[in-house]
C-alpha cells in the first residue's frame, strides 16, 4: 500500500457549521452551548478543553483554533485536512476520536470531538515504565485494525505516536490529532491537499534548517527526506510504538532533532536486554528504511494479513478485540522472581571502612526504632557529621538523610545508576553519582506507596508515576520498610 505525492490548488479555512452526528443537525453551535472546563492538551496552534453540553451534560473535548495564529503561522491546510480526515472517519466504529461538529465565531474555530477519559498512551507508558507483553499486544492488535481503517478511507496519518493515541473510558485506543494527514485520490495521489512549504525538506546540512512532517523520534526516512507519501509510513511508526511500549522509550532518541534523524536514516537503534524474541522480530520488519520492504507494505485487500500473521500477535481474536476488556496495564517486569532469597553478594567489598558504617548505621536506624524519632539535638549533630563527612549532603537542601543506597531507576527496559536519598523533609532525591548531578525527586503525598517485589526490585507508586527501582545490594525490603514508616510518621497510618 504505497501511493505518490503531488501538489494541489490550496483550500480555504472552513467557515461554516458541519455535523457529522445526527443529534447535531439541526442545531447551530456556539460556544454558549458548552461549560468549558480545564485545558486538557495544547498543540502547536490549537488548545483542547474538557467541556460540557449545557443541553445533555454530556462532556466533550473540544479543540479550539486561534484564527489569527493559523493565518499568521499559515496552518489553514492543517485545518482544513484535519476536519476532511475525521468526516471521512465519522462512520467508522472504533479506533478514531469522533467529530461532532465544529462551529467558529469572529477570532476563534471550534472543533466538538469525543472526550477520551484515561488519557494518552504516553502517559500510561509513563506511569508504569513499560508494558507487560500481553497489554503491548493488545494495543499493538488495536492500532493495526485502526489503521487498516484509515488507509482503506486513503487517509496516511504521518504522526502517529503514543501522544496521539487516546485511551477511552473503557480503555479502547483512539487516534487523534490529524493535523498533519495526506488525503489520497482514487488513484492515490494527494488530491486537496497542496505540499506547505514548512513540510519540504530542502536541505540535510547542518547549517540550514531541517523540516519535516511528523515528530521527530517517529518520523520515517521517506517523510524525513520528503521523497514520498506512503502509507507505510504509518507502519514504521507502529514499530516504533510497539518499541517504546515494551522497552519505555522510543527507538531513535538523541539530545537534538538533527542528531535524531541521523539516527534514522542510518538506522541506529539497538534493543535492550529483555526484549522478547517475537516482538523484536516484528519491530526489525516495521522500521525498515525501504518502504517497499517493510512487513504490510506489499498487503492488498485492506487488511494488513502479513503482520496480523506475526508471531507475535498469536492468540488475537481480530474479530472481537473491540468488545474486548482490555488487558489491565502493569509494568513489564523482565526476568523478574518474587521468590528471591538473600544472599551475601559476592561483589561486595571486604572490610569496614567509614561508608560502609554509615550504611550499616542507617540500617540499624531503620530496623530498630521509630526512623523520625529523632530529638533535635540528636538531628543537629547528625547534621554536622552529615555535612562534614557525607558527599551527598549538597544535594538535599539541608536536609537529614535518613537513607542512602545506589539504585538502578528503571525507565522500560532501560536503567541508569542512581544514588537514591531519602531524607526528613520527606523527600526522595536521585542523583547521578558519576556527574555528582542532581536529576530529580520522587514526589510525595499521601498517596504515595512503596512495594518490595523481591529483595532487590521495589516500586514506589504516586499519583501520576509508577517508578521502578532495583537495588544492587538486595536492599529492597528496607527501603519498603524505611519508606512506609516515613510516610505513616508524616501523614499519619490512615492516609489514602
Amino acid at each position: 500500500m504505497q501511493a505518490s505525492q503531488a501538489a494541489a490548488t490550496p483550500v480555504p479555512t472552513p467557515t461554516s457549521t458541519h455535523s457529522s452526528n445526527q443529534s447535531f443537525r439541526h442545531a447551530k453551535r456556539t460556544a454558549k452551548d458548552y461549560i468549558f472546563g480545564k485545558m486538557i492538551g495544547d498543540g502547536c496552534y490549537s488548545t483542547v478543553f474538557l467541556a460540557k453540553d449545557i443541553h445533555t451534560g454530556k462532556e466533550y473535548a473540544i479543540k479550539v483554533c486561534e484564527k489569527s495564529f493559523i493565518i499568521r503561522q499559515q496552518k489553514v491546510q492543517y485545518i482544513k485536512r484535519e476536519k476532511d480526515a475525521l468526516n471521512l472517519l465519522s462512520n467508522v466504529p472504533h479506533g478514531f476520536v469522533k467529530l461532532y461538529c465544529t462551529f467558529q465565531d469572529e477570532e476563534r474555530l471550534y472543533f466538538v470531538l469525543s472526550y477520551a477519559k484515561n488519557s494518552e498512551l504516553l502517559k500510561r507508558i509513563n506511569e508504569v515504565g513499560s508494558f507487560e507483553i500481553n497489554v503491548a499486544k493488545f494495543y499493538a492488535a488495536e492500532l493495526l485494525l485502526a489503521l487498516e481503517k484509515m488507509h482503506a478511507k486513503r487517509i496516511i496519518h504521518r504522526d502517529l505516536k503514543p501522544e496521539n493515541i487516546l485511551l477511552d473510558e473503557n480503555m479502547h485506543l483512539k487516534i487523534a490529532d490529524f493535523g498533519t494527514v495526506k488525503i489520497l485520490n482514487n488513484n492515490n495521489i494527494a488530491s486537496d491537499v497542496p505540499i506547505p512549504e514548512d513540510e519540504q525538506n530542502s536541505s540535510n546540512d547542518r547549517s540550514r534548517k531541517v523540516s519535516f512532517v511528523g515528530t521527530a523520534q517517529y518520523v520515517s526516512p521517506e517523510l524525513l527526506q520528503h521523497r514520498v507519501d506512503t502509507y507505510a509510513s504509518d507502519l514504521w511508526a507502529l514499530g516504533c510504538i510497539i518499541y517504546q511500549m515494551i522497552s519505555g522509550l522510543p527507538p531513535f532518541r538523541g539530545p537534538t532533532d538533527f542528531l535524531t534523524f541521523q539516527k534514522i536514516l542510518k538506522l541506529d537503534y539497538e534493543f535492550p536486554e529483555g526484549f522478547p524474541a517475537d516482538a523484536k522480530d516484528l519491530v526489525e520488519k516495521l522500521i525498515v528504511l525501504d518502504h517497499n520492504k517493510r512487513l504490510g507494505a506489499s498487503d492488498q485487500g485492506g487488511t494488513y494479513e502479513s503482520i496480523r500473521n506475526h508471531p507475535f500477535f498469536e492468540g488475537i481474536d481480530w474479530e472481537n478485540i473491540w468488545e474486548q476488556t482490555p488487558p489491565k496495564i502493569s509494568p513489564y517486569l523482565p526476568g523478574g522472581s518474587f521468590e528471591e532469597e538473600y544472599t551475601v553478594p559476592d561483589y561486595l567489598e571486604p572490610g569496614l571502612d567509614k561508608r560502609k558504617i554509615v550504611e550499616l548505621w542507617e540500617l540499624d536506624l531503620s530496623t530498630s526504632r521509630g526512623i523520625l524519632n529523632i530529638s533535635p539535638e540528636e538531628k543537629r549533630r547528625r547534621l554536622e557529621i552529615q555535612a562534614r563527612e557525607n558527599i551527598w549532603h549538597k544535594f538535599v537542601d539541608g536536609e537529614l538523610i535518613l537513607k542512602q543506597g545506589l539504585v538502578d531507576k528503571r525507565k522500560g527496559l532501560f536503567a541508569r545508576r542512581r544514588m537514591l536519598l531519602l531524607t526528613t523533609g520527606p523527600r526522595l532525591f536521585y542523583v547521578d553519582p558519576v556527574n555528582m548531578v542532581l536529576k530529580g525527586e520522587i514526589p510525595w503525598s499521601p498517596e504515595l506507596r512503596v512495594e518490595a517485589k523481591n529483595f532487590r526490585i521495589f516500586l514506589v507508586y504516586t499519583p501520576n508515576r509508577t517508578y521502578y527501582l532495583e537495588d544492587p545490594q538486595s536492599y529492597a525490603l528496607e527501603w519498603e520498610r524505611v519508606i512506609n514508616e516515613v510516610r505513616i510518621g508524616t501523614y499519619g497510618r490512615d492516609a489514602t
